[in-house]
């Protein structure tokens, strides 16, 4: 990194801490980076008077920086994908409980931290992606019918690295038992179709291309290129099905985007009331309408593409068990081979 581009990051850093003293201010680490969170944050300010400090990072960064800064931390809410994380900002001492009648009501319990740490903000639903030329949809059910020998050299997926893999296959950590868990890996390594790569985007892509028949993918990424500006992108969310797993059982694994006060935060209170609208009404629709992803509140309309794919049975564990089998996932996937 030069000179110059180290002093516009330290500077870009700093921007939460220059609110005047006497200027209601509420300060947001987020690994999300979509305009209509921005367009939330800009909506409560107009609304409250509060205004809303953004810095933008990944979610590791974000959590070491809380580490670094620790009571001098100006930040007051962590926003991140993936309930893993959030458990893993709560074991480490980067949050704070919180006590809130409207999230409680908003939010299903198992969608939010038992103890009050975090809190779904959107849901996001981990499908079977398939060909519609090459993949007869009635036999695909479950995440575990990836494994059965017919789909030899035809399944694509992410690295192990890859945090949604990680939860999910916690997930079925917490359903099944580790060994039934180790061996759906072992069933999947053995059906790869290339070597695990990419995001889910390029699985989508590669089933288009031929690479492979059938992918894990989160429901939103088809959703985004089925309204995509460009004909090419909308053409590659035609050529491919949607299937919600394990509809006769526990249900399609589900994860979310969610927010928690952070340990130190000096503004808490604005912080709430900040978490508070994101879970109202209007802030729920809008992430349904913007980027396809479903809403943890129940009552609100879905997007049209949403609504197109009909209704589903989601997986209600408690998120909380995804973090709490974070460390036994990565381990699977190591012996198991997926890479």
């Amino acid at each position: 990194m030069n000179r110059v581009l180290g002093l516009i990051l330290a500077f870009a850093f700093l921007l939460p801490g220059c609110a005047g003293e006497d200027e209601p201010v509420v300060n947001v680490y987020s690994h999300r980076h979509y305009d209509t969170d921005q367009a939330l944050f800009d909506r409560f300010a107009e609304r409250t008077g509060i205004q809303v400090r953004v810095v933008s990072a990944s979610a590791d960064e974000l959590m070491a920086r809380l580490e670094r800064e620790g009571p001098a931390s100006p930040a007051d809410l962590l926003i991140t994908v993936d309930a893993g994380r959030l458990h893993r900002a709560k074991t480490r001492g980067l949050l704070q409980p919180v006590e809130s009648d409207a999230l409680a009501a908003a939010i299903p319990s198992h969608l939010r931290d038992p103890e009050g740490y975090w809190f779904g903000l959107t849901q996001r639903v981990r499908i079977l992606a398939y060909s519609r030329d090459r993949v007869d949809p009635d036999e695909l059910q479950d995440y575990e019918d990836l494994t059965d020998e017919r789909w030899e050299e035809r399944v694509l997926a992410r690295t192990s690295e890859n945090i949604y893999n990680v939860s999910h296959l916690a997930s079925m950590v917490a359903a099944l038992g580790p060994e039934a868990a180790e061996e759906w890996v072992q069933g999947m390594v053995a059906n790869f179709a290339r070597p695990p790569q990419g995001n889910d985007t390029d699985q989508l892509r590669d089933i288009a291309a031929g690479v492979g028949d059938v992918a894990l993918v989160n429901s939103y990424y088809v959703g985004r290129l089925l309204n995509a500006d460009d004909e090419a992108s909308r053409e590659l969310g035609r050529q491919v099905g949607i299937i919600f797993p394990n509809q006769d059982g526990r249900g399609a694994h589900v994860n979310i985007s969610g927010v928690g006060v952070t340990a130190h935060a000096p503004n808490r209170a604005h912080a709430v009331q900040l978490m508070e609208f994101l879970v109202g009404e209007e802030a729920q629709q809008a992430f349904a309408e913007a980027n396809f992803e479903y809403p943890v509140r129940e009552g609100i309309d879905w997007a049209p593409t949403l609504r197109e794919w009909g209704d589903f049975h989601a997986d209600t564990l408690n998120l909380e068990r995804l973090g709490e089998h974070n460390n036994e996932a990565v381990q699977i996937f190591d012996r198991a081979g997926w890479r």
